[in-house]
């Protein structure tokens, strides 16, 4: 009796498949299920609910710096400040245009597109380190933008926003905004997934990997770099214009630094170049100052020092997982899941 260990392709199409496996089809129904299942299982905790959606918003915007940063190899330092102009966009949108909700996103999406590619200028003659000096320089600007255009984005007092309609729905609640999080987060994971299965997704990694050779075959280095901006930004414009319609408050501080480092974190802890990893980064760095909140919380009591140090412990202990991810695990959590599901896939013959 033959025994089969391992999964082969046989041909091009079914190695590009993105579920390859009926295992895997399960798997991901079940997940659609759970993910349906929650907010209804939870529905008492808003704080539970609110950590979720955070997570989805953080999802999208992190998938979005992926993209150029992971698939593209051009880093960028001004993700947070691209997500203010989707979210300052969005609610320009609706409240003085009167513009209905999903045109109000595609639309900031749209315009955080042309932001970020006006910003990946630079991105022609530099990289490494130079190009992410040029996209903190696109921070500080965006964050100057954000207090003194006070016409338009309130200043330092903020923007009040609307909550999210479509229809005569009205998305005013921890509850209801689970869904539109969801939905929105789904839609994109899988534009993302089949964008660098496509040719200018190949012509990303390309860039990546040997942005000499890749020139040499015919790829347009330039125009693919100001593309790999383009789709980043407008990611970071729909999670941006998301949430500021599910706080229904934008202030400047919301996006600073500190938010694109977070971000960068979030690729990095996941996994370079992969979408799955992606999100186990952006699930990880979302629940991870959560935590600390509770343990602070827990041991409040005995250390009270500890409630008012919160906020140097959390930024320490971000520093200290990044460290400790390049020195032992430098490709992600997407490199450890994949050599699990190596080990039970050829199991019991792993060696």
């Amino acid at each position: 009796m033959a025994v089969k260990c391992g999964v082969f392709k046989t041909t091009y199409r079914d190695d590009e498949a993105i579920w390859q496996t009926k295992v895997s089809k399960f798997w991901l129904a079940l997940l659609l299920i759970a993910l349906l299942a929650f907010p209804f299982v939870f529905q008492g905790s808003r704080y539970l609910l609110y950590v979720v959606n955070s997570v989805f918003i953080a999802v999208i915007a992190a998938i979005g710096l992926n993209i150029l940063t992971g698939f593209t190899g051009q880093i960028s330092l001004g993700h947070g400040a691209f997500m203010g102009v989707g979210a300052y966009c969005s609610g320009y949108f609706m409240t003085t245009l009167g513009m209905p909700f999903l045109v109000c996103v595609v639309a900031a999406g749209c315009v955080t597109a042309i932001v970020g590619m006006i910003f990946g200028i630079p991105s022609l003659r530099l990289k490494g380190l130079y190009l992410a000096i040029a996209t903190l320089a696109a921070q500080v600007i965006l964050e100057f933008v954000f207090v003194r255009w006070r016409g338009v984005t309130g200043g330092s007092q903020g923007m009040l926003v609307p909550p999210a309609s479509i229809g005569g729905l009205t998305f005013n609640s921890d509850f209801k905004f689970y869904f539109l999080a969801l939905a929105f987060t789904i839609l994109t994971v899988m534009i993302a997934k089949n964008i660098v299965r496509t040719k200018p997704g190949r012509a990303f990694m390309a860039i990546r990997d040997r942005y000499i050779s890749a020139e040499i075959i015919g790829v347009p280095l330039f125009q693919y770099k100001l593309i790999s901006f383009g789709i980043s930004s407008f990611y970071a414009g729909v999670a941006g214009s998301l949430w500021g319609h599910y706080i229904g408050i934008i202030t400047p501080e919301h996006f600073n630094v500190m938010i694109s480092i977070q971000y960068l974190s979030m690729i990095i802890i996941g996994g370079l170049g992969s979408i799955h990893g992606t999100i186990m980064g952006a699930v990880f760095m979302t629940l991870l100052p959560e935590v600390l909140r509770v343990i602070s919380g827990l041991f409040s009591g005995q250390y009270p020092v500890l409630v008012n140090i919160f906020g140097a412990i959390r930024e320490s202990v971000f520093g200290l997982v990044i460290i400790l991810f390049l020195i032992f695990e430098p490709d992600g959590l997407a490199a450890r899941w994949k050599t699990i599901q190596n080990y039970w896939k050829l199991w019991p013959f792993s060696y």
